[in-house]
């Protein structure tokens, strides 16, 4: 029998209301906004109809371009509960990247904000819809955009040609009643597409990953549960709201479990150091860079993290220090590690909270309930035993629906059986456990020797000097590809080239041993933390390659 739940994102707001409705539901500190479930639900109404009034109809596509802000949340749910699919916007995007979701997703309506950092997305929006000059708001003719007929601003801004602000949508939908609402709802299936979330882009240009609400809702209760999730918690958000990491295991866990969100608008170790303090956070997700930034903050020991009781590390391994450190200095001893993919809803495995931390650390896991897991050889599909390595692939109700107007890449990723290729290298124990040992697109071939990244860096990482380090592929006319690791060392540190050659010689083999060396701070990054490995082969292909 399954656990799965056929619910709506409308109906599973409204029932968290009717089982918390004064608990603390979301908490903005930096503005001082602290919403319980109802006043939740009551601005996520008003957004609701405000959507409504502006036209958005049933299945229409609305791309929501900005930070961790409050009025995300009320996005979130109000336009579930219209049937209305969010579309996610990195963050990070320019110009030609917001004119490929905007056609890719065929949004009708774009929401934006100011900016961030150096993106500005009022002026990055009207250069690349420079109709709203002559617009008026809700009748944008774009001719790059055909279908797109509304901007929303997000702000403080008095005069924002062509666009509706946020507050002029909510106060339109004064006049959709509560009946009208309630008729929409009842249009909604659980199997509709809730939410469309764009590949991060480590490998490639971005796919609409379709997702419904029973997917994203059931895997958010699934990792909730795993992390003993109650209307007790206090969960701290600081991943990107746009990924999945943020918009399901962690703002919909929280409101699938009745626990309370405190969000911060970007990650910062200081803020995260203060409200985790200040709310008596007992939870945090972050991928482990961010739990480094954290733990070696000059400030870290000016706070108190000892109301911290769990929380997820994804997106990276672990680093057993890191992990030693989260548990026992951030006193927060039941965090876990979670691994799955966009099109996976996004969890497939996690670690318990009574693992042991070398399982917690040398593994992702054991599969979630009623999730299938197993390791095929990618070659020819057929399934390998425990302990060889081969291809992850994943059957469940959390597999997506697929990529959005891309059926041959649906076909590629989704076989006829109905297992998703994750394109991840791993290998499973006789306990369940599964490991991951690189990704198959991220092979080197040297030589016709098979060299897998992971395996490298994993060593490398033994190395007392470093921090973090990648390993990639770079064309080479002899061999076909050389090995490059690009490493962080910790800080005060140096080394040379020649003193990481000796570190490796008799301890890995020698076409393993990388051929060049790179000593650098930082390497490229989604907004989400995921390194970007193709852009690093871009970069030391143009000086190594040949």
């Amino acid at each position: 029998m399954t656990a799965f739940r056929e619910i709506t994102m409308g109906n599973l707001v409204r029932e968290t209301v009717s089982r918390f409705p004064e608990n603390d539901a979301l908490i903005f500190p930096e503005t001082g906004l602290r919403l319980s479930y109802r006043e939740l639900l009551s601005r996520c109404t008003d957004v609701a109809k405000g959507f409504m009034a502006l036209g958005v109809k049933k299945g229409d596509h609305v791309s929501v371009w900005t930070t961790n802000i409050p009025e995300w949340v009320y996005l979130q749910a109000g336009l579930g509960m219209i049937g209305a699919v969010l579309v996610t916007v990195n963050t990070n995007y320019k110009t030609n990247e917001l004119e490929y979701i905007l056609n890719q997703s065929d949004s009708t309506t774009l929401v934006i904000m100011e900016g961030y950092r150096d993106t500005n997305f009022y002026a990055i929006t009207r250069e690349v819809i420079p109709e709203l000059d002559s617009s008026e708001p809700g009748k944008i003719e774009a001719s790059k955009l055909p279908l797109l007929r509304n901007v929303v601003f997000i702000g403080d801004r008095k005069e924002t040609p062509g666009m509706f602000s946020f507050d002029a949508v909510t106060a339109l939908g004064k006049k959709i009643s509560d009946e009208e609402l309630a008729e929409r709802e009842k249009a909604v299936q659980v199997h509709d597409v809730l939410n469309m979330q764009y590949t991060s882009g480590t490998t490639g240009f971005p796919k609409g990953v379709m997702l419904t609400h029973y997917n994203i809702i059931n895997n958010a209760r699934m990792v909730g549960d795993v992390m003993g999730m109650t209307e007790k918690d206090r969960l701290l958000i600081q991943v990107p709201v746009f990924h999945c990491f943020g918009c399901v295991m962690s703002t919909l866990n929280c409101m699938v479990h009745g626990s309370t969100m405190v969000l911060v608008e970007a990650f910062d170790p200081l803020k995260a150091l203060k409200y985790i303090e200040q709310e008596k956070c007992t939870a945090i997700n972050g991928v482990p860079t961010m739990f480094i930034a954290i733990l070696g903050h000059e400030d870290f020991s000016a706070y108190s993290t000892k109301s911290l009781r769990t929380g997820i590390m994804a997106g990276a391994p672990c680093p057993v220090d890191t992990m030693n450190q989260v548990r026992d200095i951030m006193h927060c001893p039941e965090i876990v590690i979670a691994f799955g993919q966009t099109e996976s809803s996004p969890v497939m495995t996690m670690t318990r909270r009574d693992d042991p931390v070398e399982l917690r650390v040398s593994t992702v896991g054991r599969l979630l309930p009623d999730i299938e897991g197993k390791i095929v050889d990618p070659g020819t599909g057929e399934d390998l035993p425990c302990n060889v390595q081969g291809e992850i692939v994943t059957r469940s109700s959390c597999v997506m629906k697929g990529y959005y107007k891309m059926p041959e890449d649906t076909k590629k990723a989704i076989d006829k059986n109905g297992w998703l290729h994750t394109g991840d290298l791993g290998t499973v124990d006789g306990n369940g456990y599964f490991k991951v040992t690189g990704r198959i697109k991220e092979m080197i071939i040297r030589g016709g020797e098979n060299i897998y990244p992971r395996e490298i860096e994993e060593f490398l990482r033994k190395n007392q000097k470093v921090r973090d380090v990648y390993v990639v592929g770079i064309p080479d006319k002899k061999y076909g590809e050389q090995v490059l690791a690009a490493v962080i060392l910790k800080p005060g540190t140096t080394a040379s080239h020649d003193e990481f050659i000796s570190f490796c010689q008799g301890k890995i083999a020698r076409h393993k041993i990388p051929r060049y060396w790179e000593f650098v701070d930082s390497v490229p990054m989604t907004a989400s933390g995921k390194v970007q490995k193709f852009k690093m082969v871009e970069q030391y292909a143009r000086k190594y390659g040949s």
